[in-house]
């Protein structure tokens, strides 16, 4: 584990909201978003990722406090340790569990580690961060949870298999974590986007999938903006697209599984 953050010479005053998959693409976004309202910042990202340098932009940019964590969430005792750092240094009032992982492969040819990494991921790390800092997100006069699935939580899809199932997890979690705190103080939402522009790469990769991977295809930044909108008003489910959303939950299952998984599988050829 690589860690990199300012000096923290006593529990903050004042509330911060943390961040995960912080460096790129929409958590990036999110940064970016919460920062120009005013909020400070705890960010986290990978190692090698230079969460840093963001973190230090954004507060030369807006005069938030800003501090950054890196590490890796395949092993569990990472996840403990920078929640042990969180609950030690900071108030929290919101936190923003984006960080995930996916790919498309064939599934019989993916070693273990593959499942085994979006499964700890996807799924262990956003439940064991928001069960560790829960108690710290109850001690605010009010706060907020947004969780990051994916409107693949609605349909499987070959070449995908695992990816799908893990954001269906996190939509659910999600749904069910919402309704047990509703007298609480602390409000939980989950957002389903679809596929973004979060750098060349994916971009490139995406519109491999033809007309409907251009045209389900989001801006990080709209999404980020959007979705923080409705997060702050208490809206549970932040739907984003409205044809992604025909395709995976108004289609009938025998429809959409077939055709979804014939677009994705074009993704295979790309090098």
């Amino acid at each position: 584990m690589i860690l990199k953050m300012g000096k923290v010479e006593k529990k903050s005053e004042h509330p911060f909201a943390v961040i995960t998959g912080a460096s790129q693409g929409l958590g990036k976004a999110f940064a970016r978003t919460l920062a120009s309202q005013g909020v400070n910042l705890v960010l986290v990202s990978l190692p090698w990722q230079n969460v840093e340098g963001l973190a230090n932009s954004l507060h030369k940019a807006y005069g938030v406090q800003t501090q950054c964590y890196e590490t890796d969430f395949k092993a569990d005792e990472n996840i403990e340790r920078l929640c042990n750092w969180l609950n030690t240094n900071f108030s929290i009032f919101v936190l923003i569990n984006n960080a995930g992982i996916g790919g498309t492969r064939r599934f019989g040819e993916v070693p273990s580690s593959y499942i085994d990494t979006i499964i700890q991921v996807n799924v262990k790390a956003t439940s064991l961060l928001t069960h560790r800092l829960l108690p710290n997100l109850k001690e605010q006069k009010r706060a907020y949870i947004l969780n990051v699935s994916s409107i693949a939580a609605f349909s499987p899809v070959g070449y995908k298999t695992v990816y799908p199932a893990s954001k269906s997890f996190v939509h659910s979690f999600s749904l069910g974590l919402s309704e047990e705190l509703k007298e609480s103080n602390i409000s939980v939402s989950v957002i389903n986007p679809g596929a973004m522009k979060t750098n060349a790469e994916i971009t490139s990769r995406i519109e491999k999938q033809g007309l409907i991977g251009k045209l389900t295809l989001l801006d990080p930044n709209k999404v980020a903006r959007y979705s923080l909108a409705k997060m702050f008003e208490g809206k549970r489910v932040i739907m984003l697209n409205p044809l992604s959303w025909f395709i995976s939950v108004v289609l009938p299952t025998r429809i959409k599984v077939p055709m979804m998984t014939k677009i994705i599988k074009r993704e295979l050829t790309v090098g």
